[in-house]
This record gives C-alpha cells, sequence and structure tokens, in this order.
C-alpha cells in the first residue's frame, strides 16, 4: 500500500491527454462462467500495460476506483486505441472471448467505458492526506500551493 502524502497536493502533466473510465457489473451472480474470464482480464492487462514502456503504449497509469471501475490515463486516444486493436496484446483476445460468451444473453454482464479528451491545462485536481492517487499517480505530483493552491488558479496555471 502506497505511504499517504500528509500535505495538500495537486497533479501536473504536460500536453493533452485522456482519460478512459472502464468497469462491469455483474447481473446474473450466478453465472460466474460469464462474469468472471472479465474480472480477470483487467489485471492481466494492467500488468501487461506496466510492463511495456510507457513510450510504446501511451499508458500512463490506472488506478482501482474500486467495485469493478478502473480510472486509466493515456497519453492520446490513438495510443488507447491501438492496445484495444492489438491481436499482439491482451485486451483484443479477452474482448472477442466476451463477446462469444455473451452471444446468447447479453443481460448476464454489462460492460461500460467513458473516454475523455482532455487539452493541456484544463483540468484540476487536489488530493489531501491521500496516497498517489488517478492523475496524481499517473503524473507528477506537486505541492497545492502558491498559484496552486485554489481550484481557480490551478485551472488558469
Amino acid at each position: 500500500m502506497s505511504e499517504v502524502n500528509d500535505k495538500r497536493m495537486t497533479a501536473h502533466i504536460e500536453g493533452d491527454f485522456v482519460v478512459f473510465l472502464i468497469g462491469m457489473r455483474i447481473n446474473k451472480l450466478l453465472k460466474p462462467h460469464k462474469w468472471l474470464p472479465a474480472v480477470m482480464a483487467m489485471p492481466r492487462m494492467l500488468k501487461e500495460l506496466n510492463a511495456l514502456p510507457s513510450e510504446e503504449t501511451g499508458f500512463l497509469g490506472a488506478t482501482s476506483a474500486g467495485l469493478g471501475v478502473t480510472l486509466q490515463y493515456w497519453r492520446s486516444f490513438e495510443h488507447l486505441e491501438r492496445y484495444a486493436r492489438s491481436k499482439d496484446h491482451a485486451h483484443f483476445p479477452a474482448w472477442v472471448a466476451f463477446n462469444k460468451r455473451m452471444k446468447t444473453n447479453r443481460a448476464d454482464v454489462g460492460i461500460w467505458h467513458e473516454t475523455y479528451l482532455v487539452k493541456a491545462g484544463q483540468y484540476e485536481t487536489v488530493y489531501s492526506a491521500m496516497p498517489p492517487f488517478g492523475l496524481g499517480k499517473a503524473s507528477e505530483l506537486l505541492p497545492a500551493t502558491g498559484n496552486r493552491s485554489e481550484a481557480r488558479t490551478r485551472l488558469e496555471t
């Protein structure tokens, strides 16, 4: 477990980036053969992404938001899409297998994702008494002091 930073911090990242939220919902608990492979796929993908060079994949990091939700940070949508479609990486075969399992009844397991393209400087963060989390885990953490002490000024700097 990461050590708690007892200071007020903010995240800083150069340039544009992508926030990708992804999750699943178990609709039929008594059908683990449908949902368990999906539950096991995300840790495998994150392990793979963390082992590959960020310069190659564009993957900046991820944080579990709990209850089957993962926050991911990418350098660009092109990087995210390239990984998702790559037959040489863990996502594409898992996606094909998921669709095959769900072919007869999509209602057994819900999946979702949301993709946000963030322009440079068009974000604001603050972390207080937190270990590195979210964008602060995927980028640089700076003290939320001076011109970074208030939400409005963090957006303007």
